[in-house]
């Protein structure tokens, strides 16, 4: 109709009025297409609804299941948890969460997180995660399997121990107080480690915590790192510290590296990190992918050894998580899989000779390992620091680092931009259409 009018108007002809009315009506089309498209499907908090359809089932599927967020929880039939349940379920384990805190209020988690520490806000922040990081990392290791609603974590008995070193950004600053965090952690009883945090520089201060929980018999877990957090494609610190299990991750429901991962010859495991379904603080849940959620699948798997072999050392721990991965890339360890895919399975149950140590660990001082300075970025005005290696308190607080995940709904900022664009196009095109009328009367 539109159309029509304005042919009558110029009686028949197309002016260059017209074309120009036709020219602006196409950009702004195509703005539009452009402005919605950078918003993905992902971007929106997951709600728990009645009505919902899981995405990872048909709608045939549904009147059999009663939970969607356990329904999609696609990383536990990966892994093999049911089967590894009949074995051992992470019982009289500890493992340190060193991270954004953890909100033990969550129903997931009420009964299983134990008194922490934080490092951030000594005085108890409110609430006590308030990144939601490190809820949903301890969600994935330990939530509760006590009924068929919310998030069961792969080693659902085991008990957490929440360290706070990340802000309310989701970084640190200084690489002592991760190191801080670490021994804390190994003098309150963690047997297990998890680190889903790190950068691009090593720390020695860093480096003695982690042996010091070497020492004591502890296995210590971290992430790879996330390519769009880093300035750079190098596995982070302290994933790559001689005697960690440096964990990358897979994309969802299947066997290929997901494509936000970082990876490298320090990679030891894999493990699946998109398309996961988190506990979010105080009760919800969203969508999350990173190697930082794939870490925790690992610590996990540790945490069930532990339970299953008490006596066994943290070495030989390490030795029968990475003996009995699945080999998904090219014969033996390779620089992008490491390893393999963890196999809880096959670490409960397999025939794995001791040997007493841990493979990984070559047992050089602390954070002279050849690959750098400090967790973070580069300290500032000092373009040669990584090569110069320097270390110690002073450099290490202009250091930044961060954790290696975050939830799927970080698109939800592009939504917005999108939608104040949607509003300005539209109302200038209105504005431009009735100018032109006016001029035509």
């Amino acid at each position: 109709m539109a159309e029509k009018v304005t042919r009558v108007r110029h009686s028949g002809r197309f002016g260059p009025r017209w074309f120009a009315h036709r020219a602006l009506l196409s950009a702004t089309a195509t703005v539009l297409a452009a402005a919605v498209t950078v918003v993905p499907a992902t971007a929106t908090p997951l709600t728990v609804s009645p009505f919902a359809v899981p995405v990872a089932y048909a709608p045939g599927d549904v009147t059999e299941r009663s939970d969607q967020i356990r329904d999609e929880q696609w990383q536990l039939d990966k892994l093999g948890a049911e089967i590894a349940w009949r074995t051992s379920t992470g019982r009289g384990v500890t493992v340190a969460v060193i991270d954004s805190g953890v909100d033990g209020s969550h129903p997931d988690l009420a009964g299983r997180v134990l008194p922490g520490l934080d490092l951030v806000s000594p005085g108890g922040a409110t609430p006590p995660d308030p990144v939601g990081h490190g809820t949903t990392v301890a969600g994935l290791i330990a939530g509760r399997n006590d009924d068929r609603q919310g998030v069961v974590g792969l080693a659902p008995d085991a008990r957490i121990l929440p360290v706070r070193v990340l802000d309310e950004e989701n970084r640190y600053d200084d690489a002592l107080i991760v190191a801080k965090g670490v021994r804390w952690a190994v003098d309150n009883g963690a047997r297990v480690i998890n680190l889903s945090l790190g950068g691009s520089g090593d720390s020695p201060a860093l480096a003695a915590a982690i042996d010091y929980a070497f020492a004591r018999d502890v296995v210590v877990i971290a992430c790879t790192g996330n390519l769009a957090t880093s300035p750079d494609a190098k596995v982070w610190y302290p994933a790559r510290e001689p005697g960690v299990i440096a964990v990358s991750g897979l994309e969802r429901s299947s066997n290929n590296l997901w494509s936000g991962a970082i990876t490298g010859r320090a990679t030891v495991l894999t493990a699946p990190a998109s398309g996961l379904v988190g506990a979010r603080p105080p009760s919800g849940y969203w969508r999350v992918q990173g190697t930082s959620f794939a870490a925790p699948l690992v610590a996990a798997t540790a945490a069930l050894v532990r339970s299953r072999y008490p006596q066994m050392s943290a070495g030989d721990v390490v030795n029968r998580l990475l003996t009995t991965a699945k080999d998904i890339g090219p014969t033996g360890r390779d620089d992008r899989f490491g390893y393999g895919l963890v196999d809880p399975i096959a670490a409960l149950t397999a025939d794995v000779p001791l040997i007493g140590h841990n493979p990984l660990d070559d047992n050089d001082s602390p954070g002279v390992s050849g690959f750098g300075s400090a967790p973070g970025l580069t300290p500032v005005n000092d373009p040669d620091a990584e090569q110069l290696g320097l270390s110690g308190p002073q450099q290490e607080t202009r250091w930044r680092a961060r954790a290696a995940g975050s939830p799927d709904d970080v698109a939800t900022e592009r939504l917005w931009v999108g939608s104040a664009i949607l509003v300005a196009l539209l109302t200038g095109a209105a504005l431009m259409v009735r100018r032109f009328r006016r001029a035509h009367r």
